[in-house]
């Protein structure tokens, strides 16, 4: 199911340009100077350029990729956990405090229902596609894991108020949690199932 996540994560980036300023004007009413070549080029390089290298490498260069395939996860955890930290630790007043708590309870609640939804919704819709489990697991992953690195790495660099990157700092945290430990029991039940 890798090509259909490319395809939905492409999409949902590629969208985002001219969602992000739409859905600051519908929910804070304010419509906000949003460098838009600024956040294209920040997106191509942030997740285009990674995604199209890591095409290219599986592609022409297999070996290579499968020697280096096992360092990937921890080597992902480890470079995450550099990009929020920063923001959390200059946050972090924020963060302890009521509206903080507020944020934290939103942000888990979005992930959690984004990702059981994503996973009922397209067994509903596709019950009858042939391998439908594998589906539901995508479309689960792909709902629930938003582009947060991406929406903490535009607030830093386009909105000048720190407290902007409060929430998607949080919900790189949240999101990377629950992801590896939906892929972590996914991957023990494949494994119970095969045995």
């Amino acid at each position: 199911m890798a090509p259909l996540s490319i395809v939905m994560t492409a999409l949902s980036t590629a969208t985002a340009v001219f969602i992000t300023p739409t859905l600051t004007l519908l929910l804070i009413g304010k419509k906000l100077p949003v460098d838009v070549k600024g956040m294209i080029s920040n997106i191509l390089q942030i997740v285009v350029a990674p995604v199209a290298g890591g095409l290219f490498l599986n592609r022409f260069f297999p070996q290579i990729c499968n020697a280096i395939r096992p360092l990937l996860p921890p080597l992902s955890v480890f470079v995450t956990a550099l990009c929020v930290g920063a923001p959390l630790a200059i946050n972090i007043d924020s963060l302890v405090s009521p509206s903080g708590m507020s944020v934290l309870f939103l942000v888990i609640a979005f992930h959690l229902s984004a990702f059981i939804l994503g996973y009922f919704l397209s067994g509903l819709a596709f019950h009858k596609a042939p391998d439908v489990k594998a589906l539901q697991r995508t479309l689960s992953y792909e709902t629930g894991m938003q582009s947060s690195l991406l929406a903490l790495a535009l607030a830093n660099k386009f909105f000048q108020d720190p407290l902007v990157s409060v929430p998607p700092a949080i919900s790189v945290v949240i999101m990377s949690l629950m992801g590896f430990t939906l892929v972590m029991l996914w991957t023990k039940k494949k494994e119970t199932v095969m045995e």
